[in-house]
């Protein structure tokens, strides 16, 4: 078992990952043609050849980014392939310069136990308007906002 970059021939395991939880309502769906076009956004947890964990780290600007598209298929939670994912995209945040990293969740619990914070969205000016408002739940978003600071 073991985390990587995500590469292009992974986009469909990927998409089918996401797909299941988004149908499920604990995701926003994302397209397949979004998940090739952000394919270096990224990592996947791989066991035996099999992708059963993916996780993207998206960069907003020059000081932000977002964890998004998170997920364990069900067999495999509660193994620590999700936090081993996100440890992944904070290290490259690191590597890059980036100052701050956020994410919109139903499980908030889960960000705090590696150290995010619940914070307010509006100091996500960059995400409100560049990907929530064309959401269709915007005027009724659940999502929980958390972040961290890197420096």
């Amino acid at each position: 078992m073991a985390i990587r970059k995500a590469v292009v021939k992974d986009a469909p395991q990927i998409f089918k990952i996401l797909q299941y939880f988004a149908l499920k309502e604990v995701l926003l769906p994302r397209s397949l043609n979004s998940i090739y076009e952000n394919i270096r956004d990224f990592f996947v947890y791989e066991d035996e050849g099999k992708i059963v964990g993916v996780g993207s780290l998206h960069i907003y600007w020059e000081d932000l980014a977002e964890i998004k598209s998170l997920a364990v298929e069900e067999n495999y939670q509660y193994k620590k392939i999700g936090s081993q994912i996100v440890k992944a995209c904070l290290e490259e945040a690191k590597e890059l310069g980036i100052k701050q990293v956020f994410a919109l969740t139903y499980v908030p619990e889960f960000f705090e136990k590696l150290g995010f914070k619940i914070t307010d969205k509006s100091l996500f000016p960059q995400k409100v308007w560049t990907e929530c408002i064309h959401c269709v739940k915007f005027n009724d978003c659940k999502e929980i906002p958390v972040s961290i600071r890197l420096d």
